[in-house]
């Protein structure tokens, strides 16, 4: 029987084996193993257990359907959300956003000055990085940031467990760009709101684009004790 100790042992190696990964291997991952995920996630806390949550998963001709159709819409600047974004952020905030950038451009030796290089790769989101599977997360119309808060508990869930089972996800804010696109071409319902998508699948580790490893802020930065 596996120790407490083990236990926190393996979540903690878990927790830090999750990271963003732009770059699938095509193989598709089993029907069984993404139930399996996605029921443990389930589990995940809400306010009140309301469980507000929705959950669209693509693959195989619904996903390269989009695949082809959504960078082509967003290029020419066909855009439509359901929760109004505009990616500004300030001071520390904006400091993380242009370090985690130049993480990735550098990993794959773009330079700053190269910017139809970086926007032609940022198309590639859209091309859900050739993930074999995306989820959409969906959170019902009438909710707000209480219940986008649970809908992240149980998305950050989701991605744990694909850790667990040697898979590799990247969340992505941009794919909520093409709410207009993505939900007639799935048949989901206008009544339920994307927030985000969370591309998945085996990780390509040969690709340059998972050689970036972005820095977070020390525990004695975010984290304060009071006795």
């Amino acid at each position: 029987m596996t120790s407490v100790p083990e236990l926190g042992q393996y979540f903690n190696e878990i927790v830090r084996g999750r990271r963003s990964v732009r770059a699938f291997k095509p193989d598709p991952v089993p029907r069984a193993v993404i139930d399996s995920i996605f029921g443990a996630a389930l589990r995940a806390p809400s306010n009140c257990n309301t469980q507000p949550w929705f959950v669209h998963i693509a693959t195989g001709k619904a996903l390269e359907d989009l695949r082809e159709e959504l960078p082509r819409r967003f290029a020419q600047g066909d855009i439509g959300v359901d929760h109004p974004y505009d990616g500004k952020y300030d001071g520390v905030y904006r400091d993380r956003q242009y370090a985690s950038a130049k993480v990735l451009y550098d990993a794959l030796g773009i330079e700053r000055e190269q910017k139809v290089e970086r926007q032609a790769w940022f198309l590639n989101n859209f091309r859900f990085f050739g993930a074999p599977g995306v989820a959409f997360f969906m959170l019902p119309g009438e909710f707000g940031l209480r219940e986008a808060c649970d809908l992240g508990m149980f998305a950050q869930t989701v991605m744990l467990g694909l850790t667990a089972h040697g898979l590799g996800s990247c969340p992505q804010t941009a794919l909520g760009f093409m709410t207009h696109a993505i939900k007639p071409a799935l048949g989901i319902p206008d009544e339920q709101k994307l927030l985000f998508g969370i591309s998945f699948g085996y990780p390509d580790e040969a690709d340059p684009a998972n050689g970036a490893v972005t820095d977070r802020a020390d525990l004695a930065d975010v984290v304060r004790f009071s006795e």
